[in-house]
């Protein structure tokens, strides 16, 4: 059988097609499950509660028109169509995009620090959206059995909680065996919300006055201080752009776009005109717009699918905020978590046992104090609209220094982003009391604890530093007073610089032998997701049998030090793993900090002291076999470097 060319660049063609639609199926179950289902509850809390505006012809034009347009402006344009471009090997997200900016973060300047700490901050904020999320999709799809009969009102709740208990108990499972359903569902939800809406708009096309963005500009001048709130519900509609950009290196950039406009913001738009059409006809459904607009024979079906589509919303966030949490571990960020991956084929399907179940205690915990989407509302938003606020201004110095963009581009662009983002967190933090403080105070908690473990870590390399033998100074020792050699390898795991282990030096204290062949392993993790294999090792050759080895890492990998060893050998041809005769020698320090006059860094130093005693040890983090372990304690104090003046 003979192929032409021809049929060989249709059959090449129709694979990439197929591969396509594939990650755009995918991608709109993982993606767009948190935009997606917002319309369950976000165009009812613009005109619910003491900072709701009354539900006139006016004002639901004006807030239809705002929806829309913060859409366009802020995901079509934004997100999808600028930041999406900021990639960091084709990841995106906060942390990829502080990565492009920041250099070595092993030893920062000032004005990178800064950045840290501006990244930090955003990323925390995201935690406070990651415990809300589910709370508010799941409880916002249950309370549709109240429109269908008042007799389910006592139920609402348990069953929110029976349903978040259920979601949470499968995690160990792994995203994947779930995942397959996860884009039909989504589809399918988008598809109803298209015609639910094109339904109700064909009845009171009235409503399309909403698409001139001019009635925004008149809601304002009309509602004065009022209308500007309401920017707090309007950032609902938003909920969901961070972690469509965070999730940019699961399918790429096009499968994103494609699903984005070619079937979610069309449904969007249509939703949302449809509920303000029903509005315009009733303004008794502003209570419970989305429900109210379902055909009574539908509603039942309606609100399973609904439940099935924010649990697929809720499941996303929360692989994102495990994906996020082991980022931010590689980068040096937080401490290390027991990680376990679910998946054989995908990196990316991680689990973490401790976080899993805080974030179940936390979002149950929400549901059982809020009670209502209506409440729940209220304490939306405010992190979103940091997270969103702090991305623009780190983009904008991307775009600065690592593009060249001109400044005057760089106003353009990232101010028009700006002003928005800033309304938006003004007009969140006015609900500070009605709720607002919730996301604040889990972003606040999150952003100590990263704060201090950065800070410590940078003080401990510092510590450490002041303290340590070079290593060829030791060797040079060694060749003079040559040591008792015994049969073997030993590993002995080394920080960044030329100083040598302390387990080492304590090894030769005590036990004063020798194993015939040394490596020093050094692992790193680079600012970007993935090293490529021909990147990954750089092997040294030394006197008297050391062998100094250098891995690097991206931070979504995970390192593995005896595949590094037997990837080594390959290199110089010499064994440097045997599972029998291999032994790893690790540190064990015991921190201390005395006081050093300043109170505030003491408490961070202590709080590192506590977390580094209880982070997950490096035996199981590193993949050592922990019967080959040996570990030699040692003390150290943390005292912070006084910089010098020039």
């Amino acid at each position: 059988m003979t192929i032409t060319h021809s049929s060989a660049r249709k059959h090449d063609a129709s694979l990439l097609k197929g591969t396509i639609a594939t990650l755009t199926l995918a991608a709109l179950g993982i993606v767009f499950g948190d935009l997606g289902t917002s319309p369950l509850y976000a165009l009812q809390a613009a005109f619910q509660g003491p900072s709701g505006v009354a539900p006139v012809a006016q004002n639901v034009i004006g807030i239809v028109s705002l929806f829309l347009w913060s859409l366009i402006l802020m995901v079509s344009i934004k997100y999808v169509l600028v930041l999406m471009q900021a990639d960091n090997h084709g990841e995106g997200g906060l942390l990829a995009l502080l990565a492009l900016l920041i250099g070595d973060r092993n030893r920062p300047g000032k004005r990178s620090r800064r950045w840290i700490y501006l990244a930090m901050i955003g990323t925390a904020m995201l935690y406070g959206d990651g415990v809300i999320t589910p709370a508010i999709s799941v409880l916002s799809a249950v309370e549709g059995l109240e429109v269908a009969t008042p007799a389910f009102t006592p139920y609402i709740v348990p069953i929110t909680v029976v349903i978040l208990i259920g979601l949470f108990a499968i995690q160990p499972l792994g995203s994947g065996k779930v995942g397959v359903v996860f884009g039909p569902i989504l589809a399918m939800w988008f598809i109803v919300i298209f015609f639910l809406g094109l339904g109700s708009l064909v009845q009171t096309p009235a409503i399309l006055a909403a698409l001139n963005p001019l009635n925004a500009l008149t809601f304002f001048q009309q509602n004065g201080f009022k209308g500007f709130l309401a920017l707090g519900a309007v950032v609902l509609c938003l909920t969901g752009g961070e972690a469509l950009y965070a999730d940019m290196g699961h399918f790429g950039a096009y499968p994103i776009r494609l699903a984005w406009y070619c079937l979610a913001l069309p449904a969007l738009v249509a939703n949302y005109l449809g509920q303000g059409a029903l509005i315009l006809r009733n303004p008794a459904a502003a209570a419970r717009p989305f429900y109210t607009i379902v055909p009574d024979w539908a509603l039942y079906p309606m609100v399973v699918l609904a439940t099935l589509a924010t649990v697929v919303a809720a499941q996303a966030l929360i692989s994102a905020v495990f994906s996020l949490t082991r980022q931010a571990s590689q980068l040096g960020l937080s401490p290390r978590v027991l990680t376990r991956h679910t998946s054989s084929s995908s990196v990316g399907q991680i689990y973490l046992p401790a976080l899993n179940w805080i974030l179940m205690v936390g979002t149950i915990a929400i549901v059982l104090i809020f009670r209502t989407s209506d409440s729940l509302a209220a304490a939306f938003g405010l992190a979103v609209s940091t997270t969103m606020a702090i991305t623009t201004i780190i983009f904008a110095a991307v775009a600065r220094t690592r593009w060249s963009w001109s400044r005057l581009r760089v106003g353009i662009v990232a101010g028009v982003f700006m002003i928005a983002d800033l309304a938006f967190v003004a007009a969140n933090a006015m609900k500070f009391a009605e709720g607002g403080w919730l996301p604040f105070s889990i972003g606040v908690v999150t952003f100590i604890v990263t704060f201090a473990w950065f800070t410590g870590l940078r003080v401990l390399r510092e510590s450490r530093s002041d303290s340590g033998l070079p290593i060829e100074l030791l060797i040079e020792s060694l060749v003079a007073a040559p040591p008792h050699r015994v049969h073997g390898t030993a590993v002995f795991m080394m920080a960044p610089g030329p100083s040598s282990p302390v387990a080492l030096l304590h090894h030769l204290k005590h036990n004063q032998v020798l194993h015939e062949r040394i490596v020093l392993l050094t692992i790193l993790t680079e600012e970007v997701p993935r090293v490529k294999n021909e990147e990954r090792l750089t092997v040294t050759e030394m006197p008297i049998g050391f062998t100094k080895t250098v891995a690097r890492y991206g931070y979504m990998e995970a390192a593995n030090v005896p595949k590094l060893l037997e990837l080594a050998e390959r290199q110089i041809a010499c064994c440097l793993y045997d599972p029998m005769s291999t032994s790893f020698y690790l540190g064990k320090e015991s921190l201390s900090a005395p006081f050093s006059g300043k109170l505030m860094m003491n408490l961070l130093l202590q709080l590192f002291i506590w977390l580094h005693k209880n982070e997950l040890d490096s035996t199981t983090h590193f993949g050592i076999p922990p019967n080959r372990v040996v570990e030699l304690g040692a003390r150290l104090d943390l005292v912070p470097r006084v910089p010098t003046k020039p």
